[in-house]
């Protein structure tokens, strides 16, 4: 009796360490040559490691996610390969464990794929930016256990299926930019979060299912609230007393308003209640010694022990300065020092934390040394003035190089400058972001906090200043254009919001135009949202700046470029690419071409009048 008890002991052990080593080196056979069909039978234009050698699907392969035991594939991440014309049938259909599938900004085209009704496991979908066209599936059941469904932008038409109503478990369902029509079915489901139907040709009564969603997930189609009721009709008179205030109350505005008008063009041409005073009409100032005076002998200059200025706070209040602009934060001054050092003084406004939690910050941001990161050279604290001191960069800003100042022509930037521009820019962001084991934010991204380096690259300035300040108003048209959707409330800004941010100015740099510009008729557009309307009309070379046309070979790039800064701008953060994700991806794009490709000066010197014809897919864009 021992020994068969010892003999089925030695068995059993064998077996389990036999079980353990075929798991580790265990490999999904039917899964694998599923994905070599699929890669097999569609066009790419990025190269894929994909083989049928003995590489391990599960560890190598890009863009696969297996299970833990390595026996079945559960994620497909996909975005933005090139991947061009419809699915292969009987490919991706027979991935029956997959659960995530990400196939955004790619051009895939034809129908919705059937063979996703298979993939009974899916929990996350996500094909925005292709060329799919047709009506959605009629039974959303199948995937029962569904999540997320984004299928915007897209030409999708016919109705939206009530089958979606079945879908107990989904939190986010992303519709917008397709064609869409009929009306909205009661889409009654408790755990939905996120709805956005935006833009398609839906008709007839929100239903009241949905009022709890904001308005602008139902902006551009033809619908009407089921709450709406109508105004109703008075008859009513106002009364002589009455007439007599309104006019009075109406005059005391009118004087109040020119009045605040007569003291802003005061203060604007050089009155008294500022750190500086005009000493003629053109940009030549001082910075005025008697603001800070009293404290200069209790306060003084804090500099980083890498700075070697020589200056104290009165040699700082005694140099000429002239404004550089005027931002979110504060005012920027160019202040040139009598021993010919000139600087960069940033004079803050409305900061709202001690002196303490002040000098924390400064000491965080002041640490930072980085190629394509301003360095912060000192800075100084009152109870009346905050200031911050820079390098001076001798070229302005990106924004004025794409803009050009009031009365000045833009500079010329060719498409290698901007290129050197967003990915100086974008490793500055990325490393702003590993600091303090990854919790310190920019929060003010946007082009004219972007410079030029000595090598020409991007270099980003005022970093971590949104935590320093009192709550500020709306933003102005500028700044709106570059902050996030989500983002309500500068002081929360974050990781994702500055994703946003930055591709909003990748945008610019592509296009040339500001975050909101002026159309023809003195409308305010929003850079993303007239990127998106221009390629969903139809494509044409307008969306990139007409100067950077008139170079040739370089429409790939662009549009490679392009569709990344469309993720970056993501309505939802959470699908936003993470900035060191940015950095890589941009860096591929380059890679592959940059050996072989000519500089912007030959090719510009190859290039005909007539611009490039470009072959774009429209689905490259966010609303």
């Amino acid at each position: 009796m021992g020994n068969r008890l010892e003999l089925l002991f030695l068995f059993s052990t064998a077996f389990t360490i036999r079980a353990m080593f075929f798991r580790v080196g265990a490999q999904p056979v039917e899964d694998k040559q599923a994905l070599l069909d699929f890669l097999h039978n569609i066009n790419h234009s990025h190269a894929l490691n994909w083989n049928d050698e003995k590489s391990s699907v599960c560890k190598s392969w890009r863009g696969i996610t297996c299970d833990r035991d390595h026996s079945r594939v559960v994620g497909l991440h996909l975005p933005a390969v090139g991947l061009r014309g419809p699915i292969p049938p009987n490919t991706l259909s027979r991935l029956s464990a997959l659960q995530t599938v990400n196939l955004t900004s790619n051009s895939l085209t034809g129908p919705f794929p059937s063979g996703f009704s298979e993939l009974k496991s899916l929990t996350y979908l996500n094909i925005q930016f292709n060329e799919l066209s047709g009506p959605l599936p009629s039974d959303f059941s199948v995937w029962k256990n569904l999540t997320v469904a984004d299928l915007s932008n897209n030409f999708f038409n016919g109705s939206i299926p009530s089958s979606i109503s079945s879908l107990i478990h989904l939190t986010s369902l992303v519709l917008e930019n397709n064609s869409l029509s009929g009306e909205i079915p009661d889409i009654n489901i408790p755990t939905l979060q996120e709805l956005n139907l935006a833009n398609n040709n839906l008709s007839g009564m929100v239903p009241k299912s949905l009022l709890t969603f904001p308005s602008w997930a139902f902006s551009g189609n033809n619908l009407s609230l089921a709450n709406a009721q109508p105004r109703r009709k008075t008859s009513k008179r106002l009364g002589k007393s009455a007439l007599i205030g309104v006019i009075l109350g109406c005059s005391g505005l009118a004087f109040g308003v020119i009045a605040a008008f007569l003291l802003l063009c005061y203060y604007d041409k050089g009155g008294e209640n500022g750190l500086i005073t005009m000493k003629s009409q053109k940009k030549d100032m001082f910075l005025k010694k008697d603001i800070c005076e009293s404290h200069y002998r209790k306060n003084k200059i804090e500099f980083f022990e890498d700075c070697n200025f020589a200056f104290d706070l009165e040699d700082l209040l005694r140099a000429s300065a002239e404004v550089l602009g005027k931002g979110t934060y504060g005012t920027t001054y160019k202040a040139n020092i009598e021993d010919a050092t000139t600087v960069v003084v940033k004079r803050l406004k409305e900061v709202i934390i001690g002196k303490r939690e002040f000098e924390q910050q400064m000491e965080v941001v002041g640490r930072i040394r980085h190629d394509n990161v301003a360095a912060l050279r000192a800075y100084y604290y009152s109870k009346e003035e905050k200031l911050m001191i820079y390098d001076y960069y001798e070229q302005s800003s990106v924004s004025t190089m794409l803009h050009g100042r009031r009365g000045e022509e833009r500079i010329s930037l060719d498409w290698d400058s901007r290129l050197r521009i967003a990915i100086g820019a974008a490793r500055g962001i990325a490393h702003v972001h590993a600091q303090q084991g990854g919790k310190l934010v920019h929060g003010n991204i946007k082009a004219s906090n972007i410079f030029l380096n000595s090598a020409g690259y991007g270099c980003i300035s005022d970093i971590g200043l949104a935590t320093l300040m009192s709550p500020i108003g709306p933003p102005s048209l500028r700044t709106a254009g570059y902050r996030a959707p989500e983002v309500t409330d500068p002081k929360k800004a974050n990781h994702t919001s500055d994703v946003y941010s930055f591709g909003v100015f990748l945008l610019e740099l592509l296009t040339g135009k500001g975050p909101m510009h002026a159309t023809a008729s003195e409308e305010a557009v929003h850079l993303v949202r007239w990127v998106n309307s221009v390629v969903r009309e139809e494509w044409t070379a307008e969306v990139f700046d007409a100067h950077l046309l008139r170079f040739p070979n370089i429409e790939e790039e662009m549009v490679q470029m392009l569709q990344l800064a469309m993720a970056c701008v993501a309505r939802v953060p959470e699908q936003r690419p993470k900035m060191r994700d940015v950095l890589r991806m941009m860096e591929d794009i380059l890679r592959p071409n940059t050996e072989n490709r000519p500089s912007s000066e030959s090719r510009s010197a190859a290039s005909t009048p007539t611009p490039p014809a470009i072959d774009v897919p429209s689905s490259s864009v966010d609303a």
